[in-house]
């Protein structure tokens, strides 16, 4: 139902999909937030193109285009992405806004026309930048009043300790632009250039009438931002899973929803937004080949 409604036809269709993979550093892993160091956003992109990762193998399984789009991963734009490119890397938000106003009007531009552009039935999303599960954690603080401690995970695979320091700094982050309380404001003090271009998608795909799967917990962080700024996109999101990133099911929680699995995935790339896929394409089979009652002879 959700699918029909969001493509305004009876006959909704998912056969054409397209995975989009935001990519984009972020300035706040100085504070050493993070198991990695954030050269390995720009190693994985590599390994997104060459296709050695975990999301080109379940895109190929379950027949999924892929575009990797480089919204500020640090370095000059890497050849073979999509170039949505707005610096390297955002600056670190315990210091001052991760971007500036113009950065955050000109992220969302570019994830809506990203979304506007596409050829396929259903959209899903993923995402790759080291240290942007403190990001995430930061806005879901900012828009729902969440305290520190309990919007902060394991990310990449920090100890208790590396998670209390994640708490530290996040409470810092809150406390530096704790003035700042309009949508746009709050997404600029904190998220990564990748997460405004997708919650720009978010806006772009609503507007066109894409459903689109959403990912884990960064991109439901994206989803939250996008929801503070137009409450109308929230029918378009489908939400693939609840991830064993600890604040994903607060978060869920907090924008209303249930999402399709619940695996304790924490991966990110997309991939539970891959593994979604069947589960939508099982419910467009069913709801087009299933007979009725009536039409079986039942009852």
């Amino acid at each position: 139902m959700q699918l029909a409604l969001a493509q305004g036809t009876e006959r909704p269709k998912v056969a054409r999909r397209t995975m989009v993979l935001f990519c984009g550093d972020h300035g706040v892993t100085e504070e050493g937030v993070s198991a990695f160091p954030k050269a390995v956003t720009g190693q994985m992109v590599a390994n997104f193109l060459k296709g050695g990762a975990a999301i080109n193998v379940l895109c190929k399984q379950v027949g999924m285009e892929k575009l990797i789009v480089d919204c500020g991963v640090d370095g000059v734009p890497v050849a073979g992405t999509v170039d949505r490119w707005l610096g390297r890397g955002t600056a670190n938000f315990v210091k001052g806004p991760a971007m500036s106003g113009g950065q955050v009007e000109r992220a969302l531009e570019n994830g809506a026309a990203l979304a506007q552009g596409l050829d396929c039935d259903v959209a899903a999303v993923g995402e790759m930048g080291i240290g942007n599960t403190t990001a995430a954690s930061a806005l879901l603080c900012a828009y729902c009043g969440v305290a520190a401690e309990e919007a902060v995970g394991a990310g990449t695979g920090l100890d208790e300790a590396g998670m209390r320091r994640k708490a530290e700094v996040v409470g810092r982050g809150l406390v530096r632009h704790a003035g700042v309380t309009d949508a746009m404001g709050i997404l600029g003090a904190f998220a990564g250039f990748e997460m405004a271009t997708m919650a720009g998608f978010f806006l772009g795909a609503a507007e066109r009438g894409l459903p689109v799967v959403v990912d884990g917990f960064i991109a439901s962080a994206a989803a939250l931002a996008a929801r503070a700024i137009d409450r109308r996109v929230m029918p378009y999101l489908v939400f693939s899973h609840v991830s064993a990133e600890r604040p994903h099911r607060r978060l869920l929680a907090e924008l209303g929803v249930r999402p399709v699995l619940d695996l304790d995935l924490r991966l990110g790339e997309g991939s539970g937004a891959a593994l979604a896929i069947p589960v939508l394409e099982a419910a467009v089979a069913l709801y087009e080949g299933m007979a009725t009652f009536g039409e079986a002879g039942v009852g």
